[in-house]
């Protein structure tokens, strides 16, 4: 057992992990220790920036769940643009669960706009399940707001896949659309520009958010398929 691995074991929550592994199903239980989410963030702070950590970012691929969550949350302290990408490219693909890629968040992606759409529509065209995942993640965090263009909502509409977790974020990511570029995304919808499946899980997240008026959940209702 590495010490980073005894460090996650130290703070194992049996009742925890039973309860997490219902949510992960795709990882096998003996592959989950059990430590929630803040106390994998609190280790990573500890250790960020030391050789056990430049070591631990290294030794891919992983034993556990928490070890590829504590990788995510380590690359969110690197400070470097490049280096951030060239790590996040080098572990993306050991991405196996929805939780990992969901939590990640390298904050300085914000800081190179336009290199961080390029790798984005890099990423998109991958055939790993949570690349593809994590880009669209990326582009909901980054390019709906004050980054925003129609292009977007493009790139995203035309993503063919039948994995259940890339059509998953992509439902979230045009009910995140309509809330925040409502005349952008609507037409989408109005126009069956999605598949089916997409389309009405959009309508369903639409119509469970706080963030869209009562007058576009009914209309929303009318255009389920």
């Amino acid at each position: 057992m590495t010490e980073i691995q005894k460090k996650l074991f130290s703070l194992q929550d049996e009742k925890y992990k039973n309860f997490n592994s219902k949510l992960i199903p795709n990882i096998p239980l003996e592959k989950q220790i059990g430590v929630r989410i803040p106390d994998i963030r609190r280790l990573a702070k500890e250790i960020k920036n030391t050789e056990e950590a430049d070591g631990f970012l290294m030794s891919l691929p992983h034993e556990y769940f928490e070890e590829n969550n504590l990788h995510g949350y380590l690359l969110e302290y690197i400070n470097n643009f490049d280096t951030a990408i060239e790590m996040t490219e080098k572990f993306l693909p050991f991405i196996d669960n929805w939780a990992t890629c969901d939590t990640m968040s390298v904050k300085v992606f914000k800081q190179n706009i336009p290199a961080l759409y390029k790798k984005i529509k890099a990423w998109l065209k991958s055939e790993e399940t949570y690349t593809i995942r994590f880009a669209v993640n990326m582009l909901m965090k980054y390019f709906l707001d004050e980054n925003f263009s129609e292009e977007v909502l493009t790139l995203v509409a035309e993503i063919q896949n039948k994995e259940y977790y890339v059509n998953m974020v992509r439902a979230w990511f045009f009910a995140t659309a309509m809330a925040k570029q409502r005349e952008a995304t609507l037409p989408y919808l109005t126009e069956r520009k999605l598949d089916k499946w997409t389309h009405n899980k959009t309508i369903q997240k639409c119509r469970e958010s706080y963030r869209i008026s009562d007058s576009d959940k009914e209309l929303l209702k009318e255009m389920k398929l």
